[in-house]
């Protein structure tokens, strides 16, 4: 009868660099797949670009647009709601609150509930954009049209960023569809 082979071939400890590399693998899986929430549908991402956009989509994009102008490169601050710091949600009730007279809830956790779900394929202008980012439990933006969406960045304050397959795209959550179809409340 054979012995049975060996498993560890060393006994030598694990060094602090080996540590580090678990540590970021384990880390990197984590946040690999976001957890299912009660009442929200994580939507596979696809190309948004393909959507024809009408003239309402137009008018609301030009007036968020004019809006981000007064916002942007507002520093970020969590639990901030003025021009000296804002966080992503505030940012959001701002914007709903000054261009079309729509109250939000203040958090994300809030918002998300808010309105109508809306396949990613779907996105018009407005439409809000919820995203799971390693760093934060949740962050939130509203959709102008080509992949792009403005929000209160944590490092980059507020500003306009791109959904695609390098950040965002990979931390999309879901959407919600606050405006009524005409976008004019």
């Amino acid at each position: 009868m054979k012995p049975a082979p060996k498993i560890f071939c060393s006994r030598k400890p694990i060094s602090l660099h080996g540590w580090f590399v678990v540590a970021v693998l384990f880390l990197i899986s984590a946040c690999a797949t976001p957890p299912k929430h009660a009442g929200v549908t994580t939507i596979e991402p696809a190309h948004p670009r393909a959507v024809k956009h009408d003239s309402a989509d137009a008018e609301i994009e030009k007036r968020i647009r004019e809006e981000y102008q007064h916002w942007e490169g507002t520093r970020h601050r969590l639990g901030g709601t003025s021009s000296r710091g804002i966080d992503c949600s505030g940012f959001v009730k701002a914007v709903y609150k000054d261009v079309f007279n729509i109250d939000l809830p203040r958090t994300t956790r809030a918002q998300v509930r808010q309105g109508q779900p809306v396949p990613f394929g779907k996105l018009r202008a407005g439409d809000l954009v919820f995203f799971k980012p390693p760093s934060y439990p949740r962050h939130v933006g509203i959709y102008l049209g080509g992949s792009e969406f403005v929000h209160a960045s944590k490092n980059n304050g507020v500003t306009l960023s791109k959904i695609d397959r390098h950040y965002w795209g990979r931390y999309y959550w879901t959407a919600r569809r606050i405006l009524p179809a005409t976008g004019h409340p």
